[in-house]
């Protein structure tokens, strides 16, 4: 091992080792902050920042698959999507399948969460199956619904027709309408699940002396849970919602299982037209299809996190 002595007059000789530079590097609680983070920084530029910022290039050019040629046409792509009726459709169906299952999704979840929250037997039993949907793969899950919307073989059609409230199977993929409708029901499935959990992680914060002191002054079941209940869940709601909205707008593997955008392009979302342009070998339309969302995606969640910072 090297040392370094430095001699000055009037002062002893301090040895300077390398083991000493590392140890005052650990001391430094800045330093050892960037050292902690630089995996974390590392995993984010290399799989999130690099392949968004390369999306946004390829989204400004003309590249195909197979070509090597790139030439730059800037908003080119962007605007002729405005003047592709599929592409209209899509931006609907994303909207509809979007903002259509969250406000399910989350009043399901809480009501679910509100009852799990309470003590009864095999409470955490329900607890435990109460993720189940949320875990199992989503493609599992599309099969399993795929099964249930089957024109012919649905024992959702075969019930409603023994008890006399339909005479005929119902077309659940094949109709634009009614596939919309069974994705939605298939997203809400999935996504209850999500918001229960959640919610109910929250609920276990609120201190049950406020419930009580509540219940004592008079207030009723409704009075308790927005003033009590629902100051302490709130922000962790309002998170849950923003994740589940992102989360939704970007589905895929759900409606490619079920409908892969049929029937005849009626229910694409971002996601699947993306991925039919690209197998078109249109690299450049398929990024700007994709990256459409992101402004909304990103006005809303700069709103939802002002208001909770706000709020906090």
């Amino acid at each position: 091992m090297s040392i370094i002595t430095t001699e000055q007059p009037g002062q002893p000789v301090v040895p300077h080792t390398r083991e000493n530079f590392f140890v005052r590097l650990v001391r430094r609680e800045s330093s050892l902050a960037w050292l902690f983070l630089a995996p974390a920084l590392i995993i984010l530029v290399v799989f999130m920042a690099y392949p968004f910022g390369y999306g946004i290039y390829i989204s400004t050019t003309d590249a195909m698959v197979g070509f090597a040629g790139k030439n730059f046409v800037w908003l080119e792509n962007y605007q002729r999507l405005l003047d592709d009726p599929i592409f209209r459709k899509t931006v609907r169906n994303t909207f509809i399948y979007g903002f259509g299952t969250v406000p399910f999704k989350l009043v399901l979840g809480l009501a679910l969460a509100l009852v799990l929250n309470q003590t009864f037997r095999f409470s955490r039993v329900f607890r435990a199956f109460l993720l189940l949907p949320w875990i199992v793969p989503t493609a599992i899950s599309s099969l399993a619904f795929l099964m249930l919307y089957n024109g012919v073989l649905s024992p959702v059609s075969w019930v409603l027709v023994d008890w006399g409230i339909i005479s005929d199977n119902i077309n659940f993929l094949g109709d634009p309408v009614n596939a919309i409708v069974s994705l939605c029901v298939a997203n809400i499935w999935r996504g209850v699940p999500f918001f229960g959990i959640s919610i109910l992680a929250g609920l276990q914060a609120v201190p049950d002396e406020l419930n009580e002191a509540a219940a004592l002054d008079g207030a009723s079941v409704w009075q308790r849970f927005w003033a009590v209940t629902w100051p302490v869940i709130r922000n962790i709601t309002l998170i849950a919602t923003l994740f589940s909205i992102i989360w939704t707008f970007a589905d895929f593997q759900l409606i490619y299982v079920l409908t892969k955008g049929g029937p005849a392009n009626s229910t694409h979302v971002f996601g699947t037209y993306s991925y039919q342009t690209l197998g078109q070998t249109f690299i450049g339309d398929a990024a700007a299809i994709s990256l459409y969302m992101f402004p909304i995606l990103a006005v809303l969640a700069v709103m939802l996190l002002r208001y909770v910072r706000h709020d906090d």
